[in-house]
């Protein structure tokens, strides 16, 4: 599925991410950088390991906010390095902190010059996010910063299990 916006295309894909051609990937890290499970493993295992040398230089990253290294071994250039929050029930702020992982490794993107991103489901593997609420949030800040802004052509949400898939795709349509 996917819908334009601006000049910015927002779709859904299922898959391994480390395999994305993008431009960039996004890495669900922890505040340390230090390499963990999941999508961090993942990424880290098949981009070898000049991204875990650029993540000691630069040392950490605060929740919500996102840090850049090489691509490594990988298709995509770049690896975007943003930490979402571990879900606590709702009432700690996660939501805030959700969104601007995901804005703020946008923001990074743009920044830089790159035209295209691709982001697994951050929170959602072994950060407790549940999966609706953070969809939710993730396609929501995706929208709204494509509306509010033209420089990154493709927007990608690369969804790992069907399950997850299906829920984007619910919400997703929600959001068009």
């Amino acid at each position: 599925m996917k819908a334009q916006f601006n000049a910015t295309s927002i779709e859904l894909a299922a898959g391994d991410i480390t395999l994305e051609t993008t431009d960039a990937i996004v890495n669900a890290a922890n505040e340390h950088l230090a390499g963990g499970a999941g999508v961090d493993e993942a990424i880290h295992r098949a981009g070898g390991p000049a991204i875990m040398a650029e993540c000691r230089k630069i040392g950490g990253c605060p929740t919500g906010q996102a840090v850049i290294t090489t691509g490594g071994w990988l298709a995509a250039r770049y690896v975007i390095h943003t930490v979402g929050p571990i879900y606590q029930g709702g009432a700690k702020g996660e939501a805030g902190l959700l969104s601007s992982a995901y804005t703020n490794s946008l923001t990074l993107t743009a920044t830089k010059g790159l035209q295209s991103i691709a982001f697994p489901a951050i929170s959602c593997g072994i950060y407790g996010y549940p999966v609706h609420e953070a969809a939710h949030l993730a396609l929501a800040a995706c929208i709204e910063f494509a509306r509010k802004n033209n420089g990154i052509k493709l927007i990608r949400h690369v969804l790992f299990d069907q399950r997850t898939f299906n829920i984007f795709e619910q919400e997703f349509k929600k959001l068009v």
